[in-house]
């Protein structure tokens, strides 16, 4: 993460010509030259919002949740072991009480820690046991979900220092997925579900939807939880915002050969010259399809990047519109497989990333592999490689969890 707070850039104005996707059949070469700066993207022109919002909705739909409660009950795999991870975690006790803070403030790689680790856990575990409470139907999970959205909704006011927005990002990623699973599927009482509803409107919304300037985990971070809490909210405006600002930067973070000799960039960071664009990018100014703008810094933090894409993109077909079909699927393709096959093991050459690359991608794949592969018919033999190597996926404790339970071979 960076060492310092980004300003975080005035609302995105009003959105451009729709952004015609330059799909590419398989990975391609194109070395950055002295050419002039790139056009910067622009965000499509149609309204994404549905006319109508789907619940639950966020990252994992209503028949997805079944396909993975028929596969546990099965005692099918990967599905039972990915569920027997998922309730062996300590997000998934029972006996876990919520540590809700009024301020969390988070600098720096998390210093000072006042609360982060304490939010992002809570969140996922909130999440957690709501999908526990899917499977097992026991409304002890169920209530424990409702009692962590409720500390937290009754306390927190706002989020402060130099990682706020990144931290907002990730757990305000992890609580629409819970709140949607609770308000939708459990017939049980949660009374105080619009004061969390007023939560994500005024404490998470306002940090988060308006983007960031910082590497392009940030912003593709913080435009997953904008849309989710839209979603909850059933705010099409703000699901509209969120979803132009997500197309932009996924355009400026994954390359593909068509986008020409340099990488697309946003606007709103006035990269302008290949000096600039290349500094950017890690210093990397040899561009080969599937490079992210965070490759060369390491893997895991562009692991962060590539998924986020994957669950907006998830998100966004359950509500009705497949970017799975557009360069947002094509972007996420490349970049899976791109990543995946260094972090199989393969020497990367000499000019990426001067040799070296820093591996540690994570549980990532999942939900980009199944769709991809898996509904539209891509081959991905890394991804997938990967993939099935580190099933069951389990959490990488900020706000990616349990995806091989949710997604692996999910149809639906």
């Amino acid at each position: 993460m960076p060492k310092s707070r980004l300003s975080v850039a005035a609302a995105v104005a009003s959105v451009a010509a729709a952004l015609v996707a330059g799909l590419v059949s398989w990975p391609g070469t194109g070395k950055a030259e002295a050419a002039p700066a790139p056009a910067p993207v622009s965000a499509p022109a149609s309204a994404a919002a549905p006319g109508t919002f789907t619940h639950p909705g966020v990252t994992v739909s209503r028949g997805q949740l079944d396909f993975a409660r028929e596969k546990v009950t099965a005692g099918a795999q990967p599905w039972k072991s990915a569920y027997d991870q998922m309730m062996g975690s300590k997000y998934a006790s029972l006996s876990r009480t919520p540590k809700p803070r009024a301020v969390v403030e988070c600098g720096s790689y998390s210093d000072p820690n006042y609360g982060c680790t304490d939010e992002r856990e809570d969140a996922m575990a909130a999440y957690t046991t709501a999908l526990a409470w899917y499977v097992t139907r026991d409304e002890r999970y169920a209530k424990k979900s409702i009692e962590l959205m409720d500390a937290w909704s009754a306390t927190i006011k706002d989020h402060t220092n130099s990682n706020a927005p990144l931290q907002t990002g990730w757990a305000g990623s992890s609580w629409p997925r819970a709140a949607e699973i609770i308000k939708y599927t459990y017939d049980g009482n949660w009374s105080n579900s619009g004061r969390f509803a007023t939560m994500l409107r005024n404490v998470y919304l306002p940090e988060v939807i308006n983007g960031s300037n910082s590497n392009g985990n940030w912003e593709l971070s913080m435009m997953e939880a904008a849309v989710g809490i839209s979603v909850f909210l059933e705010d099409k405006a703000s699901y509209d915002k969120a979803m132009a600002t997500f197309r932009t930067r996924t355009a400026a973070y994954v390359y593909l050969a068509s986008d020409g000799p340099l990488p697309k960039t946003a606007p709103k960071q006035n990269l302008d010259t290949r000096e600039k664009i290349v500094k950017y990018w890690q210093g990397q100014g040899t561009f080969t399809t599937g490079l992210t703008q965070e490759t060369c810094r390491d893997f895991t933090h562009t692991g962060y990047g590539l998924s986020a894409i994957s669950h907006v993109a998830e998100t966004s077909r359950i509500q009705g519109q497949d970017l799975y079909s557009t360069d947002v699927g094509e972007r996420l393709r490349q970049g899976l497989g791109f990543q995946a096959k260094y972090e199989l093991g393969e020497a990367p050459p000499a000019s990426l990333c001067k040799g070296t690359v820093h591996r540690g991608l994570g549980p990532v794949t999942e939900v980009g592999f199944n769709a991809l592969a898996g509904r539209l018919g891509h081959t991905m033999t890394n991804t997938q490689k990967l993939t099935e190597r580190n099933r069951p996926a389990g959490s990488n404790n900020l706000f990616v969890a349990w995806e091989t339970l949710t997604h692996a071979g999910n149809p639906r």
